[in-house]
C-alpha cells in the first residue's frame, strides 16, 4: 500500500483519480480548498478506511509522509481561472513550489498536472511536445497558461537541482461524469444546453477544432506516467488525437440527446486556440498508452449523468 496525496483531489479530474486509487488499495489524502471541486464528488469514498480528505488551499505550505503525490490543484475552466486571475497564477505557482517542495523533503514522487493550454494558439499541428508555444503572457487567459508554464518549470527545476523525481504531463480537452454544469467547457456547455432544450452556442464560425479524451483514459495514463522510471520526466501528452471541429460536436450532442436545440454562433473570446490535437507519440513510446475510449461512448455516459443531475437539480 503506498500512501498518496492528491491535491485538487474533489474535483472532476481528482475525484476520479481517487477512486481509481483507493480501489488500488492505496492510502489516500484528498486535499482541496472546494473552490472548484465539491465534496459531492468524494461523497462516496468517505466511509473507505483507506481514504481521507483534508481542506487545504496549495497556496501554503502543507506537510505530510507520502510516497507520491499527484499535484492537480487549480481551476481549469476559463470561468473560473478567468474569476480570479491572481489565485488562479499563486495556485499554479505556489501548490507547485510548494508540493515539489514536500517531494523533496519525503523523497518521493510527483506529478504536476500541466496543460495543453502551454501551446496557446499553436503554430504547429498536431502539438507535439518538443513544441514551445504561442501564448500570449499578458492575454486573458495568460494566468492558467503561463501559470502552468512555470510550473513545469519549476517541476524540471527541481529534477535537476535537487533530484527530485518529477513527473509533468500536458492534460488535453478531457470530459466526463462529475464535470461541473456551469464551468464554461465545451463539452458540458453544449450537453447541458441540448438537455435544456436551449439554443447550442457556438463562439466563433464553428470550425476551431478540439480533442476530446474520455476520464478514465486520461487517469489510466497518469497512472503509467508515475510508474516510469526516475530518470524520465516528460512533459508527455496525454490526450486523444481524435479532432473534431465545434459544429461537429454541437450536432453530435443534438443528434444523440434527441434535442430540438438550435446552434447560435457568438463572437470567439481573446486568445481562444484554434486548433487542438496532442501529438501522443511520445506516450505511446514511453507509456504504453493511448486512449481506448470511443467520442460516441465517453458522450453518452456523460449525457447521462448530466441528464441525471439536471432531473435531480428540475433543470
Amino acid at each position: 500500500m503506498k500512501r498518496i496525496l492528491v491535491t485538487g483531489g474533489a474535483g472532476f479530474i481528482g475525484s476520479h483519480l481517487c477512486e481509481r486509487l483507493v480501489n488500488d488499495g492505496n492510502d489516500v489524502i484528498c486535499l482541496d480548498n472546494y473552490y472548484t471541486g465539491k465534496k459531492e464528488n468524494v461523497w462516496h469514498l468517505l466511509n473507505r478506511p483507506n481514504f481521507e480528505i483534508v481542506r487545504h488551499d496549495v497556496t501554503q505550505p502543507y506537510w505530510a509522509e507520502v510516497d507520491e503525490i499527484y499535484n492537480l490543484a487549480c481551476p481549469a475552466s476559463p470561468v473560473y481561472y478567468q474569476t480570479d486571475p491572481i489565485q488562479t497564477m499563486k495556485t499554479s505557482m505556489f501548490g507547485a513550489y510548494y508540493m515539489l517542495g514536500l517531494a523533496r523533503r519525503t523523497h518521493c514522487k510527483i506529478l504536476q498536472a500541466s496543460t495543453s493550454e502551454v501551446y496557446g494558439d499553436p503554430d504547429i499541428h498536431p502539438q507535439p511536445e518538443t513544441y514551445w508555444g504561442n501564448v500570449n503572457p499578458i492575454g486573458l487567459r495568460s494566468c492558467y497558461d503561463e501559470g502552468k508554464r512555470a510550473a513545469e518549470s519549476l517541476a524540471f527545476s527541481y529534477h535537476r537541482l535537487h533530484g527530485v523525481r518529477s513527473k509533468v504531463i500536458r492534460i488535453f480537452n478531457t470530459y466526463g461524469p462529475r464535470m461541473a454544469k456551469d464551468d464554461g467547457r465545451v463539452v458540458s456547455n453544449f450537453i447541458v444546453q441540448a438537455l435544456r432544450g436551449e439554443d447550442i452556442t457556438i463562439y466563433g464560425n464553428g470550425e476551431q477544432t478540439r480533442s476530446f479524451q474520455y476520464v478514465s483514459d486520461l487517469i489510466e495514463g497518469m497512472l503509467k506516467m508515475m510508474a516510469t522510471p526516475d530518470d524520465f520526466t516528460g512533459p508527455v501528452n496525454l490526450g486523444n488525437p481524435g479532432e473534431f471541429t465545434m459544429l461537429e460536436l454541437a450536432e453530435k450532442v443534438i443528434d444523440m440527446t434527441g434535442s430540438k436545440s438550435k446552434i447560435v454562433f457568438m463572437p470567439l473570446p481573446s486568445d481562444d486556440p484554434k486548433k487542438r490535437k496532442p501529438d501522443i507519440s511520445l506516450a505511446k513510446k514511453e507509456l504504453g498508452w493511448e486512449p481506448m475510449v470511443k467520442l460516441e461512448e465517453g458522450l453518452k455516459l456523460t449525457i447521462a449523468y448530466f441528464d441525471e443531475l439536471l432531473k435531480r437539480n428540475n433543470r
